[in-house]
């Protein structure tokens, strides 16, 4: 059994489960403590929220000040994303001997088709990618292709660690649905759209998929519910309904709700960027039709619970939505699928073992 501590926002603002990062940070770090571990999740919150004590979640898991906090006290570090490691270094634990850094993406040293990041937005990440490389025992990342990409940029390919995204084993049962006032089929795009700052040509490109797929749908009588955030300035509120985002246990409703899950990309092939709505989709047992290009746009293959099109036709992923709302699934199937596979307690086995290697030697 080891004492880990999880490190990413060091903001003072409360963490709230709606966006994919933060929904993962505590997700993983409740399953290494069901693994057996204790774990701390590190958050800046002001100390008249968080208080100077440690705060019990849960057996083996609690939150605990990040300011003053004493890293020798732990046997790994983990951190997540770019920004997690950043926290970590401007609070002094860099230098630690086990440090685990998760990143969503890997940049190249110069932009790669397929990556959403670029400029001076992609330099400063790769910067972060060379401390991690120095200051890391592991580094883990979501695909094959980040996993080649790392090894392109940095080598030692026996430092990576390979862990996709997850999602709940147990979900909450049917709620109200949250789309009564709309009427008809619902096309259902939960997630994140990005904005002008962080990601502005995937922006661009997402609106303007959904706005056309909605317009396709409309005259079939289907509606594309966008649900989640990001700039929604350039949707066409005539062809895509926005539904204001909520936190992760009352999203479920959406998903329990919908008639079918639609996943795009943010331009052609993504190179290492997966989607995780994708387990959400099929954890709830939603239909799902996917733009190919996603990493891991092979799971609603092999799940059997949808369909994936040609990237940038969505003439096709307009008929595929209509052929999925009406297929007789066998949706206990997909569910089972995605049980043994693809939830966060099999994602946290991964670094259990690693884990449980080290504190043997």
């Amino acid at each position: 059994m080891a004492r880990i501590v999880t490190v990413y926002l060091g903001t003072r603002r409360l963490p709230r489960m709606v966006d994919m990062s933060m929904i993962r940070w505590w997700r993983m770090s409740t399953a290494l403590a069901g693994h057996g571990h204790d774990v701390d999740i590190a958050t800046n919150e002001w100390r008249w929220v968080l208080g100077r004590r440690p705060r019990p979640i849960c057996p083996g898991l609690r939150v605990v000040p990040l300011s003053g906090i004493d890293w020798s006290r732990y046997d790994v570090v983990k951190t997540l994303f770019h920004l997690g490691f950043s926290t970590l270094r401007r609070h002094g634990g860099h230098d630690h001997p086990f440090v685990i850094s998760k990143l969503g993406s890997v940049v190249a040293n110069d932009d790669r088709e397929g990556i959403l990041f670029h400029g001076e937005v992609r330099r400063r990440l790769y910067a972060i990618q060379q401390e991690i490389a120095s200051a890391s025992r592991y580094v883990t990342v979501l695909s094959r292709p980040a996993e080649t990409l790392w090894v392109e940029a940095f080598g030692d390919a026996g430092r990576l660690l390979l862990v996709p995204g997850a999602v709940d084993a147990h979900i909450p049962p049917p709620g109200p649905s949250p789309f009564g006032a709309i009427g008809g089929k619902i096309c259902l795009f939960s997630g994140n759209i990005y904005d002008e700052r962080t990601q502005p040509q995937a922006n661009a490109v997402l609106c303007d998929k959904l706005n056309r797929l909605g317009r396709l749908l409309a005259r079939k009588g289907m509606r594309v519910v966008f649900q989640g955030g990001g700039d929604t300035h350039r949707i066409d509120r005539t062809a895509v309904i926005c539904v204001a985002p909520c936190d992760y246990e009352r999203s479920w409703d959406s998903l329990h709700h919908a008639d079918v899950g639609v996943v795009v990309t943010g331009g052609g092939r993504m190179h290492n960027n997966e989607s995780t709505k994708i387990y959400h989709y099929l954890r709830a047992g939603l239909p799902t039709v996917v733009e190919e290009g996603f990493p891991n746009d092979d799971v609603v293959r092999e799940s059997g619970l949808g369909f994936v099109v040609p990237n940038g036709d969505i003439e096709a992923l307009s008929r595929q939505v209509l052929a999925a709302a009406s297929h007789p699934w066998n949706r206990a199937a997909a569910v089972d699928y995605v049980l043994r596979r693809h939830t966060w307690d099999v994602r946290a086995s991964v670094y259990d073992g690693v884990i449980r290697r080290h504190l043997a030697q």
